[in-house]
């Protein structure tokens, strides 16, 4: 099947299977390889990308269910070479560690922001739980999140 979509802000046209996931197009055809596969089940969100702005587990979606639509991964977000607030305040905050789930956090945080810009920490806790760290604790995450909430 042939699908039009914009990913990061640049048209596409593909050739995909009736079956195949957008996660998989998205690493193995267009290299972005910021979305991870994780669970595969959608329980984890380090695959998170935003589908017209709303964040959605690319391991979950069809590239067929993308046709005509846009797609944001974490590649996307950097502009003229300098990381947006929250790359920025994950990074400020050392928000990182092995950094597999990372980019699924920045991407459901982009969401979070464009939702409810001042959310509390509660507010924030409760719009992350889809998103698992093995590493980290949250506690740098929230902080991170906070930080980039607090920026214009």
């Amino acid at each position: 099947m042939k699908i039009k979509l914009t990913v990061n802000g640049v048209k596409r046209e593909l050739d995909v299977k009736p079956n195949e996931l957008l996660l998989n197009v998205l690493r193995d055809k267009l290299y972005l390889t910021g979305a991870k596969y994780g669970c595969g089940i959608g329980e984890c969100g380090a695959c998170t990308v935003l589908l017209d702005g709303e964040p959605v587990l690319s391991c979950l979606t069809l590239a067929v269910e993308a046709d005509g639509h846009e797609i944001t991964t974490v590649e996307g977000l950097a502009r003229d070479g300098k990381l947006d607030k929250v790359q920025e305040a994950f990074l400020e905050e050392g928000a990182v560690q092995c950094g597999f789930c990372t980019p699924g956090f920045i991407m459901t945080t982009e969401a979070l922001l464009k939702e409810n810009p001042r959310p509390s920490e509660s507010e924030i806790r409760e719009y992350i739980k889809g998103n698992l760290c093995r590493c980290t604790g949250y506690v740098n995450i929230v902080k991170a999140i906070k930080r980039a909430s607090e920026r214009p």
